[in-house]
């Protein structure tokens, strides 16, 4: 009997503290056993938005680095469709924008990944237009949902006044077949946010308001 009562205790013990462990787990690794691809946008020939000397595309890069880490820390494996400053057309590729497209579409169907973000930044002739904002393409039921996770956290966080966009004229979201969403954080043609953009402190915060958005969306799930 005694016996007995000592392996009872020790099972329960056990429990107790596997129990635990697991809870831990899911509390610091909430994003385990997810993929997630990051696609920073344009790059090499194509710089994307310009303002004065100011380039879009190595800013996406930073800002996707920072992403990549912090969502690694949480647990996800993660891919980036470019970790440099170049574009991914084939050589002798007749339509070069195209040809990049295509091998980022690629890359992102041919992988297991949970869902795919793109990071951009905005830009508009009227310099007063600001805020995070995050557009859609309705050819997968997810993205509209993955969407408004996404801005909520940018309403709360960084006070963003800009609502979800539907989009169905960009050749990458209409072809790439995982969840996933196109996420422009700013406008460099603010005079605000291109600063903001560029320093460190605001692109982690940045980078933590959209881990956030993703980990309430796949906790949805």
């Amino acid at each position: 009997m005694f016996k007995y009562k000592i392996c009872v205790f020790l099972f329960l013990i056990l429990g107790i503290f596997g129990f635990n462990f697991v809870s831990a787990e899911e509390n610091n690794l909430p994003l385990l056993g997810h993929i997630i691809y990051i696609d920073p946008g344009h790059g090499g020939l194509d710089p994307g938005a310009i303002y004065m000397n100011i380039k879009e595309a190595p800013i996406n890069l930073e800002i996707s680095e920072k992403l990549e880490e912090a969502l690694t820390k949480k647990g996800a494996i993660v891919y980036m469709t470019r970790y440099g400053d170049y574009d991914l057309s084939l050589p002798n590729a007749s339509n070069h924008k195209r040809s990049d497209l295509n091998q980022r579409i690629k890359l992102i169907n041919e992988s297991n990944c949970s869902l795919f973000l793109s990071i951009h930044l905005n830009a508009d002739i009227s310099e007063s237009w600001y805020g995070a904002q995050v557009f859609y393409d309705d050819i997968n039921s997810e993205n509209a949902i993955l969407a408004e996770f996404l801005q909520n956290e940018f309403s709360k966080s960084l006070k963003s006044k800009r609502k979800i966009k539907e989009i169905s004229d960009l050749y990458l979201y209409r072809k790439v077949e995982k969840p996933g969403v196109l996420v422009e954080v700013g406008f460099l043609s603010n005079a605000n946010e291109r600063y903001l953009l560029r320093q460190d402190s605001y692109q982690e915060k940045l980078v933590d308001t959209i881990v956030t958005g993703v980990i309430n969306y796949l906790d949805s799930k």
